[in-house]
C-alpha cells in the first residue's frame, strides 16, 4: 500500500521553523528517522520512506502555502492515488498549542493552503492532521503570528509533539484512519 503525505509550509530560510511550517517539520523528522533525503520534484520536495510494510511518499510543496493544491493535484495523479490515501499536515490556530486533531474531511477554516487544495480537488474529503499552534496574537496580527517561530516554552515541547504527529502519520497508513483518530484525537 502507498500513501501520499503532504506537509504544508513555505520554502525559504525566512520561513524555516515557523508555526506555519509545522507540516514541513513533521516530514523532515520522518525523513531523517528513515534515512531518507528530499529531492526536487514537480511543485515540491519529495522523498519516499518504507515502514511497517507500507510506502509513504512525503511531499513538501514548493509553491508556497497559497498554491499547495498544485503539488497535491500532481502527486495524487502521478501516483494514481485517491484522496483518502493522502494525509495533509497543517498548522491550526483554532487549536491550543500541541493539540493534534485528525479528521477525514473538513473546511479550510480560513487556512489558505487548505483552501487551495480544496479548490484544486473540487472537494474537502481528504484526511488531514491539524497541529495546534494556538492563537496568542492580537487582532489583525494572525499572519505575523503564524510566520513567527515557536516561543521558548513551546520549543521545549515541540520535538515530542512532532514525533507524536509522525507516529500518527504512520498509524494512518498501517491501522487506518478511524483507529488512528480514536488513538490520537485526545480530549
Amino acid at each position: 500500500m502507498k500513501y501520499l503525505i503532504v506537509g504544508l509550509g513555505n520554502i525559504g530560510p525566512e520561513y524555516a521553523e515557523t508555526r506555519h511550517n509545522i507540516g514541513f517539520m513533521v516530514l523532515d523528522y520522518l525523513a531523517k528517522k528513515h534515512d531518507a533525503t528530499f529531492d526536487t520534484g514537480r511543485h515540491s520536495f519529495v522523498t519516499e520512506i518504507k515502514t511497517k510494510g507500507r510506502t509513504f511518499v512525503l511531499v513538501k510543496p514548493t509553491t508556497y502555502m497559497n498554491l499547495s493544491g498544485k503539488a497535491v493535484g500532481h502527486w495524487l495523479s502521478s501516483l494514481k492515488l485517491q484522496p483518502d490515501q493522502m494525509m495533509v499536515i497543517t498548522d491550526d490556530i483554532a487549536l491550543p498549542f500541541g493539540k493534534i486533531r485528525i479528521r477525514t474531511k473538513g473546511s479550510a477554516g480560513g487556512h489558505n493552503g487548505l483552501k487551495h487544495i480544496e479548490q484544486t480537488l473540487g472537494h474537502n474529503n481528504y484526511p488531514r492532521l491539524r497541529f495546534g499552534v494556538g492563537d496568542a496574537f492580537h487582532k489583525g496580527k494572525q499572519v505575523d503570528y503564524v510566520l513567527s517561530k515557536f516561543s521558548d516554552d513551546e520549543q521545549a515541547e515541540l520535538q515530542t509533539l512532532i514525533e507524536k504527529s509522525a507516529e500518527a502519520v504512520v498509524s494512518f497508513g498501517t491501522i487506518g484512519l478511524e483507529r488512528t483518530m480514536n488513538f490520537y484525537n485526545t480530549k
